[in-house]
């Protein structure tokens, strides 16, 4: 049985689609389509059905999946460190869209120069989707917002930016009291399913501020062009460039700000800890 037919086929479980599972998977629909035929000959029995515009697992299929998501992750691991002298393989990394956007670009470069032999395979996401799946294995590392919480001790620790609260508005409020600006304008709220909104949720509460809220939104980059539109302020953490270019906006200091803590979870007994280490040394090295 081909492996790759395999990871197709998660890829498309995973998406919902047989056209987005060809993107992420860099082929074209009709050689998606041509794995998925040819693993459900080798099985014996249909693994997709349509659903709407997509596709989705029959009950034989999700058997299949659940059982080929750990057989995958062992063949991956069968020749990651063999060779101590060359630092090579995959590093399946999650990150958050900030640090994905704003931290992780230079990092790709710098280990493409000093290890070429590393691949690292992105999986974007929220930071507590991604904890969870350095925790199962299901990622040898992730750039997140450091949780409310210890990580278990299994877990290596990197913190890489803080990013205190500001809030975020129009130019036209430049030099505005920022207290003053939460209590009389629009308010557009970071979503507190994110650490980082729970964050600034938490800082409005001790502080007994009420916005007038409009918008609750996920995404910083969305945030930040409905303020510079006027729409409303917000109060978000004070995130890595590049922001949405063309913005006219101003950044107000919070007094008794918190941070957000965005650094590099992994597991330490992790068989890819050697390119991990690599990870943490260009993080860790100075600017």
């Amino acid at each position: 049985m081909e492996t790759r037919f395999l990871e197709t086929f998660l890829t498309v479980v995973e998406s919902g689609s047989i056209s987005e599972g060809a993107r992420r998977s860099n082929l074209t629909p009709a050689g998606v389509t041509q794995r998925l035929r040819a693993l459900e000959a080798e099985i014996g029995v249909p693994l997709l059905v349509r659903a709407g515009r997509g596709v989705t697992a029959t009950r034989a299929g999700s058997r299949v999946a659940e059982r080929a998501r750990p057989l995958l992750r062992a063949c991956r691991d069968l020749t990651a460190g063999l060779d101590d002298d060359v630092l090579a393989g995959e590093l399946r990394l999650g990150a958050v869209t900030t640090a994905a956007i704003g931290l992780l670009p230079d990092l790709m470069v710098a280990l493409r120069a000093g290890h070429p032999g590393i691949e690292i395979r992105l999986h974007p996401g929220r930071s507590n989707e991604l904890y969870a799946k350095v925790l199962d294995a299901e990622l040898d590392a992730a750039m997140i917002v450091q949780p409310g919480f210890g990580v278990p001790k299994t877990c290596g620790w990197l913190g890489i930016r803080a990013e205190p609260l500001i809030v975020l508005v129009p130019d036209r409020l430049r030099g505005a009291d920022p207290f003053a600006v939460l209590a009389a304008e629009p308010f557009i709220r970071y979503d507190e399913r994110s650490w980082g909104g729970k964050l600034a949720g938490d800082y409005l509460r001790a502080r007994r501020i009420r916005p007038r809220e409009i918008f609750e939104l996920e995404t910083l980059d969305a945030i930040a062009v409905l303020v510079n539109k006027g729409l409303g302020v917000s109060l978000v953490p004070d995130w890595a460039p590049p922001w949405p270019s063309g913005l006219s906006l101003a950044r107000l200091p919070v007094p008794g700000a918190p941070l957000r803590h965005v650094g590099l979870l992994w597991q330490r007994a992790s068989v890819r800890i050697g390119i991990i280490n690599a990870v943490v040394e260009q993080f860790a090295a100075p600017a």
